[in-house]
């Protein structure tokens, strides 16, 4: 059972290097699976046990990435127009 913790707290380590990048749950089920040989579903089951234990967090997390997507695509809209 130790190993399973272990690699569970891996999981949810390069989850949260994840978060620091600003990923989505699908950005970083793709990374963990192409960098670290991760399987999506490990990641995206991790990444569920996360939101429960941790809504309002992850609640913000997703309103401030939609923010800054926005803000970023306003950006890129006003550099063509200019």
């Amino acid at each position: 059972m130790g190993c399973a913790s272990s690699y569970i707290h891996l999981v949810q380590h390069l989850i949260e290097e994840c978060l620091i990048f600003n990923m989505s749950k699908e950005e970083c089920m793709e990374a963990l699976s192409k960098h670290a040989h991760i399987k999506p579903l490990i990641t995206s089951t991790v990444w569920n046990e996360l939101e429960k234990e941790n809504k309002d967090f992850f609640e913000a997390y997703r309103k401030g990435r939609d923010e800054r997507r926005r803000m970023r695509l306003n950006a890129i809209s006003n550099e063509r127009t200019e």
